[in-house]
């Protein structure tokens, strides 16, 4: 089964949060971290073994709660001033994967202009 997820803006928290915290306690944190209400983003959120996400969204009547546990490994997050950065669609399709989707975002594509 592969799900899709898409967000005109997907908000990345920049420290853990106390995993404890479920729609309403993490909607408490959009509104006074995000400054706004959470309204067409999806916010992730990560725990402090970095093991465990979970990822915040309004849908059409309601607010959805998606969490994931890895079962080896952790997931990468950057260290940011602010306390939060955006991502796009295909790092977050890294990301839930496990995957380094910082040093995947990193690289360039290499053109050449010849070929011999």
């Amino acid at each position: 089964m592969q799900i899709q997820l898409k967000s005109p803006k997907i908000w990345l928290a920049n420290e853990p949060v106390d995993f404890r915290k479920a729609i309403d306690g993490l909607s408490i944190l959009v509104q006074t971290k995000f400054s706004h209400p959470a309204a067409d983003h999806l916010y992730i959120f990560y725990n402090r073994a970095r093991n465990k996400i979970k990822l915040l969204a309004r849908h059409r009547n309601g607010t959805l709660l998606v969490y994931k546990r890895l079962d080896k490994n952790r997931f990468t997050f950057k260290k940011q001033a602010t306390d939060y950065y955006t991502i796009d669609e295909r790092q977050l399709s890294w990301l839930l994967a496990g995957l380094d989707w910082i040093s995947m975002s990193d690289h360039q594509t290499l053109t050449y202009d010849d070929y011999y």
